[in-house]
């Protein structure tokens, strides 16, 4: 699994700044295991059914009808996690709060310090969007990622499948937090309309609409976009602290007040000139690695980048048996092994 190439530009965009905004869905203690977790945002008591109402289920709500976006942050990366949110609000409040007042937008096309600022605005109580939104995310962790597509032939779990379960579970928690979901807005990077069929499965009684380039089409799929794309910049940050905040390129060079190792993109020449650059020759790197990505099988193959070949022999204790060893042909020798005659000698086929 690689990204696409990207220009210089993307690469800007995509690099945390230092000293971000940590929202509260950065859990650090998970990253620091290297593992995956969830963050759902309190409900604004606006959007919760009445008190009299019975329990939410994905059939029932009675909450004010809610619009709610899905996107991502960090699909294509080799190092962090893979981010995926939600954002929902009630259905006449998305354009005017969130395109209108607020400008939100596809995160790619704002500046980190933009999309910051939102998510900050988002976070602070009292304010209209904290007033009026719920937003919840999952971060997929670079090591779960790598485990699951690198599971034996026939049981790999593909990052595709990754994201649907993510998605699924966040959409799910949303509903059994008692919001009133009527409108599923998904931005996808496959084939929309298999995408969306798997979706209305799921959720029958919603609209669905699955499209690519929905975080520039739908408010609350940019508003989902921005809670992904803050929450990875976050997460990235935060591991890097963990870390110590050092680690130089492959020249030697490190700076402690920003992240040598980027974007975490391929494409990015400070991702590999880190990778290359801080590499245990047997284990590789720490949780923040996808080692399912090519960037870093390639790196570790024997004699790249001083890694060292490891080979795992087949334990054999000695005693290994197959059922054909209780059997014998009708010349063989009738003095066989103890265990062969242990319950007397093998018949040959005259017996029958």
């Amino acid at each position: 699994m690689e990204d696409s190439e990207m220009t210089a530009e993307d690469i800007a965009l995509e690099t945390p700044l230092s000293n971000v905004f940590i929202p509260p869905s950065v859990d650090s203690a998970a990253l620091l295991r290297g593992d995956s977790y969830t963050y759902f945002s309190p409900v604004p008591t606006a959007l919760l059914p009445p008190a009299t109402s019975p329990p939410p289920t994905t059939e029932i709500a009675s909450g004010p009808p809610c619009a709610l976006g899905v996107d991502e942050a960090g699909r294509g990366p080799v190092l962090g996690p893979m981010v995926y949110g939600v954002f929902y609000l009630p259905l006449p409040l998305s354009d005017p709060l969130l395109r209108d007042a607020h400008h939100f937008d596809d995160s790619k096309v704002l500046t980190a310090a933009v999309r910051s600022s939102l998510m900050e605005a988002l976070c602070k109580a009292g304010s209209d969007l904290a007033g009026s939104c719920g937003w919840a995310m999952s971060a997929l962790s670079a090591r779960d990622i790598g485990s699951g597509m690198l599971r034996p032939a026939g049981a790999a779990y593909n990052i595709n499948a990754q994201a649907l379960d993510a998605t699924v579970a966040l959409i799910r928690g949303v509903y059994a937090r008692g919001v009133n979901v009527r409108e599923i807005y998904v931005d996808t990077v496959g084939i929309p309309a298999t995408y969306q069929a798997k979706l209305e499965r799921v959720f029958p009684t919603a609209k669905i609409t699955v499209a690519k380039k929905a975080d520039s089409l739908y408010p609350c799929v940019s508003a989902a976009s921005v809670c992904a794309k803050v929450t990875r910049d976050a997460a990235l940050e935060t591991m890097w602290k963990i870390r110590g905040g050092v680690g130089a390129g492959a020249g030697g060079e490190g700076d402690d007040e920003t992240m040598a190792w980027g974007s975490g993109y391929p494409s990015d020449g400070r991702c590999v000139s880190w990778m290359k650059g801080n590499m245990h020759p047997v284990f590789g790197w720490g949780p923040e690695c996808r080692f399912s990505w090519g960037t870093a099988k390639g790196m570790l193959e024997a004699g790249k980048a001083g890694s060292v070949k490891v080979e795992w022999p087949v334990d054999d204790d000695g005693d290994s048996h197959r059922v054909t060893d209780f059997f014998q042909a009708k010349d063989q020798e009738k003095d066989g092994d103890e265990l062969g005659t242990w319950f007397g000698t093998p018949a040959g086929l005259e017996a029958f």
